[in-house]
């Protein structure tokens, strides 16, 4: 029943994902790209006093690759810049360890399954990777790559 719900979590974020757009007034972006399966990413964020105002994305990517970017922008609006890291951290450790899925983590956990598909786990940790180098470059990072 959980498995059918995380599913179905995945797919409608997947059709419909959140802040979906670009962002004109944002402060910080940065690329991501997955060579593995050609998922790409722009993220935008808008920083005011180092907590994260508002975030969205642009791309094309797989279901699990946009679902992840749709539910991270959700995720990070009103977390400060070392919140974030540590919840990309949480969520890093839920993909590829056997950590359990924390309350921390709210929506995110529906992730949790996708550690058992090891090719998919670049497609859901994009996003992130593409967030940590707009959060420490100030958004003249150069694109991330999952490579």
């Amino acid at each position: 029943m959980v498995h059918e719900l995380y599913q179905e979590i995945i797919l409608d974020h997947s059709k419909r994902p959140r802040n979906f757009h670009k962002m004109d007034d944002a402060n910080r972006k940065a690329e991501g790209y997955n060579p593995l399966c050609g998922d790409r990413l722009r993220l935008y964020l808008k920083m005011e006093n180092g907590v994260v105002k508002d975030a969205s994305f642009e791309g094309a990517g797989c279901a699990i690759s946009t679902a992840s970017a749709s539910l991270m922008t959700e995720s990070l609006k009103g977390k400060t810049k070392e919140e974030a890291m540590v919840l990309l951290d949480r969520f890093h450790d839920l993909l590829t360890t056997d950590s359990a899925v924390t309350a921390e983590l709210g929506k995110l956990a529906v992730f949790c399954g996708v550690r058992d598909y090891p090719a998919r786990v670049k497609c859901a940790t994009l996003c992130w990777h593409t967030l940590k180098s707009a959060l420490e470059n100030n958004g003249g990072a150069p694109p991330a790559s999952t490579e």
